[in-house]
C-alpha cells in the first residue's frame, strides 16, 4: 500500500534510528534533573565542536518556543522584528513570538523565493524613525526558506552585514538548518556565526529526532538569564536528558546531515520525476526537502480522494510535498505513479 502521508511534512516521519538509540541509552539509572546531566553536557559539547566555537546551548520543546524566546531575549516591547512575509514567526506561531516579547512587533518584508530583499528591508526600517514607530531591532532569516530554497554563505553574510550597519542583530530560524548545510556542502559555521547569526533555533524534529529544538548564542552575553525564560515559559524539561541525549546521536558520526542529505536527494528525484507530467510544474529551485508544484485544483482533488495528505495553503500556495529522512524510492514511485494517471485522465476528459 502507498504510504499517503509520506509528503505531508517531514514532521510526520518517525524517529530516525541514531536518535532513538540514544534516547534509549540515556534511559538508564539516576540522573540529576533539568540539564545537570551527563548527557545535556556532551549533546552542547558535540554541538560547539559541529560550529567549531564556543557558544551557549538551551534545548526547549519545539520551534515555536526557541523561535520566540530567543527573539524576546533580543527585544524590548517597543522593537520590531523583520522577517520574510512568508516566515513561520509571521505566519504559523500564532502570536507566540510577541506574546514572549510582550508585544514586540512582526514587521514582514517580502523577497523572491522566499528569502528577504534587503532593499525591501532597508525601506522598513528607514521610512520612519519617530516614537510611534516600532523600532527595527532583529533581522529574521529562515533557513531553509518556506520555499525550499537556501542562503548561500554569501547570502547569509550579506545579511549579517546588513544588521550590523543598521545596529540590529541577526536571528536565524534553523528549523531545516540540516537541510541547508547538506545542499549547501558548506561548514555549519559558513551560515551562521562566521557570517553574522547571532543567536541560531538549530532544528531537531525535523531532521528525525522524536522533540526538541537547540536555540544556541554565538554571542554568549545575548544569553543572560534564558534559562529563567525557558522556565517561566514551561520549556525546562525536568528529565533534560531526554531532550539532549538524541542530539548526541545525531551529531557523532555525522548522521544529522546524512538524514538531510537523503531527504534532500529523495525531494531532487521528485522533481525531476514530475516535471515530466503535463499539467504539473515546478514553482520554486528545489534547493533542500520541499518540492512546490502548481496543480491543477481538480487533480488536487483527486489525490486527496485517493488518500494522499499534502498542503495546499503553506507558502505561496500550489502543492507542498516534503521529503523526510524516512522518505522511500517506493513512496516516490507512488505519488508520481498515481498523479501520471491522473493527469492523463484529467487531460482526456
Amino acid at each position: 500500500m502507498p504510504n499517503y502521508l509520506a509528503f505531508a511534512s517531514d514532521n510526520y516521519a518517525g524517529v530516525c534510528p541514531e536518535a532513538w538509540q540514544a534516547m534509549a541509552e540515556a534511559n538508564s539509572g539516576f540522573v540529576s534533573s533539568y540539564g545537570d546531566d551527563p548527557w545535556t553536557a556532551q549533546a552542547c559539547s558535540l554541538i560547539r565542536d559541529t560550529f567549531e566555537t564556543d557558544c551557549q546551548v538551551f534545548f526547549v520543546f519545539n520551534g515555536t518556543a526557541a523561535n520566540s524566546l530567543a527573539l524576546a531575549s533580543l527585544c524590548q516591547s517597543y522593537h520590531s522584528v523583520i522577517c520574510h512575509e512568508l516566515a513561520h514567526i509571521e505566519t504559523d506561531e500564532c502570536g507566540a513570538p510577541e506574546f514572549f516579547s510582550n508585544g514586540t512587533k512582526i514587521l514582514p518584508a517580502p523577497g523572491a523565493d522566499g528569502k528577504l530583499d534587503l532593499t525591501a528591508v532597508e525601506h522598513l526600517i528607514t521610512r520612519r524613525s519617530d516614537i510611534h514607530y516600532p523600532k527595527p531591532r532583529v533581522l529574521c532569516l529562515t533557513q531553509a526558506t518556506e520555499l525550499g530554497t537556501v542562503y548561500s554563505p554569501t547570502e547569509v553574510a550579506a545579511a549579517g552585514a546588513f544588521a550590523r550597519q543598521h545596529g540590529l542583530r541577526l536571528q536565524m530560524d534553523g528549523a531545516r538548518f540540516a537541510n541547508a548545510v547538506a545542499s549547501l556542502g558548506c561548514h555549519p559555521g559558513d551560515i551562521s556565526w562566521r557570517a553574522g547569526v547571532d543567536v541560531l533555533c538549530l532544528g531537531g524534529a525535523k531532521n528525525g529526532m522524536a522533540v526538541g529544538e537547540a536555540v544556541v548564542f554565538f554571542k554568549k552575553d545575548l544569553a543572560e538569564e534564558f534559562d529563567y525564560r525557558c522556565k517561566q515559559a514551561g520549556q525546562l524539561a525536568s528529565k533534560m536528558r531526554f531532550l539532549a541525549a538524541p542530539w548526541s546521536g545525531m551529531l557523532r558520526n555525522n548522521a544529522w546531515l546524512k538524514r538531510a542529505t537523503h531527504a534532500n536527494h529523495c525531494a531532487q528525484i521528485l522533481a525531476e520525476q514530475l516535471l515530466g507530467i503535463p499539467q504539473v510544474e515546478l514553482m520554486f529551485p528545489v534547493q533542500a526537502n520541499a518540492v512546490f508544484v502548481s496543480i491543477p485544483q481538480v487533480l488536487i482533488e483527486s489525490l486527496h480522494r485517493l488518500g494522499w495528505h499534502f498542503y495546499s495553503f503553506i507558502g505561496a500556495g500550489g502543492a507542498r510535498l516534503m521529503c523526510s529522512w524516512a522518505t522511500e524510492q517506493s513512496d516516490i514511485e507512488a505519488l508520481v505513479g498515481d498523479i501520471t494517471r491522473l493527469a492523463a485522465k484529467n487531460r482526456g476528459c
